[in-house]
Parts: structure tokens; sequence; C-alpha cells
């Protein structure tokens, strides 16, 4: 049993990490290709325990979930520097470097105790909730050789000056993983026959890999150093209100608070091999505040989320800028605006089908893109569409693609913080310029399993 617990976290801890985008929009194959929106529709037991706990009370019956699929990013990293600026007469630098981390798998778990005729409905669940990650390779284009010497193949339009190695400038191989695992307990009440209220407390497992970290000050001689894969644990809570009006239309409401986590304690390793001071840093999880309606008769059933997620107020992300030690303090992420809408066409029978949209404003300032290089967490636009196939009244196959798009590239100046000064508050370099964008896809499988009454 010990090894058994050991495998499963082990499949979860490492089927998060390198996730790109920080805020998981669905979870599970029917929630997913909903477009995440649930909090007024719970059409599975997966969305309803992520988006709102009192709606498990429209289940009736003992139900687990099991979904698994890959989850693939292609973030996209460029710099520029303006010609004259590395040397006399230097043309202008500029270039892109595409993520080497490939797919990553990504699995939710989810039961739930329903009862016809009780009032009390229990849930659990393990979802991977947030994940980041990029993997991007130290630029070989270089326009000198190690010794100094001018490099006669050097290709100027080719040359990505941000993962230049670091005693050029640059940050050299950018690497990130950024995992949340979150264990829920949930619970709901049916107060009457159309509105329930539900609480769920729950518990977090968080890892952060960086390299080189910035969260580290750097030596004026041996620059930024690499940190170990670090770990936290926190908890939280979510609360959940839902309206069933009985006729098809429905209501939800839910906050889940801030997630506290403790600090990050990085150990620190200089690119030569030496040792680096151990660093902290905490980084919480957002609160998420989110409203949804829903329509249901014998053909559909219709869905749509709005979310806020407050980044302004979060540990981590709050912060901005650099210390006076020259590490950086904060990503500086704004709040963020979430809409889901899916909807699900039951008109086929034991084949209901499925498509959803995902739209999210983007947490990052221009000012600040800087400091978001290793975790470039953009999808504006995300399109799904599944599928069930009811097996017989006991099993359920289901599967979603999704496919998401950062839209308009996010681009900034570089920062230095030996540039700083009162009108140039976070060191920005002149006419440079550094920007990301990214492509996702996911392919997921899942099976609902529900008891025999």
């Amino acid at each position: 049993m010990k090894n058994l617990i050991k495998l499963i976290l082990l499949f979860f801890t490492t089927a998060t990490f390198a996730q790109a985008g920080h805020l998981m929009a669905g979870v599970g194959s029917i929630n997913t290709s909903m477009g995440g929106a649930a909090t007024g529709q719970p059409i599975d037991i997966s969305g309803a325990m992520q988006w709102n706990p009192a709606s498990i009370s429209s289940f009736d019956s003992k139900i687990i979930n099991l979904d698994v699929g890959l989850f693939f990013a292609l973030p996209e990293l460029s710099s520029t520097l303006p010609a004259g600026m590395m040397f006399t007469g230097s043309p202008e630098v500029t270039g892109i470097t595409e993520d080497d981390k490939g797919a990553s798998p990504m699995p939710a778990l989810a039961m739930v105790w329903g009862k016809a005729d009780s009032k009390h409905t229990f849930g659990a669940s393990v979802f991977g909730v947030s994940g980041f990650g990029v993997d991007f390779a130290e630029e070989t284009n270089l326009p000198m050789d190690g010794g100094g010497n001018p490099n006669p193949n050097w290709n100027p339009n080719e040359s990505n000056v941000i993962s230049y190695p670091q005693n050029m400038g640059g940050f050299g191989h950018i690497s990130s993983n950024y995992m949340l695992l979150q264990i829920g307990v949930t619970y709901a009440y049916k107060v009457s026959d159309q509105f329930s209220v539900g609480v769920q407390p729950t518990f977090n497992y968080a890892a952060l890999e960086l390299a080189p970290n910035p969260t580290s000050s750097p030596s004026m001689t041996l620059g930024y150093p690499v940190a170990d894969n670090a770990s936290a644990t926190g908890f939280g809570a979510q609360f959940g209100l839902f309206y069933d009006s009985g006729i098809g239309f429905k209501a939800g409401v839910s906050y889940k608070t801030t997630q506290y986590l403790s600090d990050l304690e990085f150990k620190n390793t200089y690119l030569d091999g030496s040792e680096a001071p151990d660093t902290n840093f905490n980084m919480d999880f957002p609160a998420i505040l989110s409203f949804g309606l829903g329509y249901s008769n014998d053909a559909i059933d219709f869905a749509v989320d709005y979310r806020m997620v407050d980044y302004e107020n979060t540990d981590g992300f709050a912060e901005k800028g650099w210390t006076n030690t020259a590490s950086v303090a904060g990503f500086g992420w704004k709040n963020i605006n979430i809409i889901s809408a899916g909807l699900q066409y039951k008109g086929i029978p034991q084949l209901p089908l499925r498509v959803g949209y995902t739209y999210s404003s983007n947490p990052i300032d221009e000012e600040l893109a800087f400091f978001s290089v290793s975790a470039p967490a953009i999808i504006k636009n995300a399109f799904q569409f599944g599928l069930g196939y009811e097996i017989n009244d006991n099993f359920t196959l289901n599967a979603v693609y999704h496919h998401g798009e950062s839209g308009d590239k996010t681009e900034g100046e570089m920062l230095n913080p030996m540039m700083i000064t009162g009108e140039n508050p976070y060191g920005a370099v002149p006419e440079t310029k550094v920007g990301y964008e990214m492509t996702t896809d996911l392919v997921m499988l899942g099976i609902s399993y529900t008891f025999s009454k």
C-alpha cells in the first residue's frame, strides 16, 4: 500500500510539471471539453468539485472519475538588440528559441458519494490545478568564440541574445518546472430541493525548479545560480452556493481562498559547480471568485462561467521589480478575467457531444514582461471538442481535444538592475525587446464509473 501511494503521488507530481499556463482552465475530460464552465452547471463530478463544491449535491450515486491526458506546449522566446548596441558598428541582433520540453501527462481523479434520499453529499479529489515550465536551450550562434575571437559564421538574424551565456550578458539555458497538486475534501448540504451549500478544505503540494534562479542574488563573477527542486505545502478552502430551479435554469457562485503555501527553500549552485547561498521564496496560489449559469433540457446542457483570479494580492505575484541585491522580487502579475462556455448535445443516444471555449486576459504588463521569461503563462483563446460513449449504466468513456493560443505576443524591453533610476524604476534598456508567445494542445481520455444503486 505504501508503494502504491508513492506511485500515485509520483504520477500526479511529475504529470503536472512544466505545463504551460499557471492556472488550468478545466479538470478532467468532461469539464475541459465544456471550456471549464461548471460553477452553475455540474455536468460531471470533477468539474463540480473544482469550481463549486455545493453543486455535487446534484449527484445521487457513488461515482468515480479517472482521466489521463497528454499536454503539449510550444512556447517561443524572442529578443532583439538595436544596431550598434553589441559593439561599434554591430547590426541589429534578433532571434527566436523554441521550447524543447515536449509532452507532459495530465491526470485527474475524483469521487463522489451521493444518495437520492439524503441531504448530504461527500466528495474527494486529486487534481493538478496549476503549472508552468519552459526549456529554452542556450544560444550557440554567437558573435565570438570562447576565446573572444570574432565568429565568421555568426548570423545576427538568428541569434537570440536573451539566451546568450551568462558571461556574455544573457541567461544561458533557461529552464523552469512548477506544479501545484491539490487535494480536496468536499461536503455539500441540500438546504431545499432547489438550493445547496458546500465547503471544501484544500491541501496543496507545490514544487519549483529554476535555471537560472532569478530569486537569488547574482555573483559579480559567476552570475545567477541554478536552483534545485524546492517544494512547499499549504492549505486553503473553497465555499459555494448552487441553485437548481428544477425546470432547466441553474446558477452558482463559489469562492476559493488564497492557497497559503510555505516558503520554497532553494539550494543554489553556480554554473562552475561551486555552492551559492541558499534562498527562500514564497509563492502562494491566488484566490478565485467564480459565477456560473446553466440551462438544461432533454437535448442540451449549456454552461457559462466568469472567473476573477486575484494575482494582485498573492505573495510571489503581487511583488514586482528588483531587490536591492539584484534578485527578482516577484512576477508583478495583474488580476485576470476568465470567461468559459460549453455546450453538450444529448440528441444522439449514448453519445453526448461537447464543445467549449475559454477566454483569459493577460496578467503580464508590457513593462514587466522580462520578469516572466521562465513562466510565459499566456493562453488567450482556447477551443475544445469532446464526446462521451455510455457503454452501459455503469461505465462511460470520455475524450477531449484542446487547442490554445496566446494571441498577440507579450513583449517588452529588457531590464537591467544596473540601469535603475528614478525615471526608470525597472532598469529598462531602451530599444531592446524580449517577448514570448505559445500554443498548447491536449488530448485526454477518461472513464467514469457509477456504482450500482
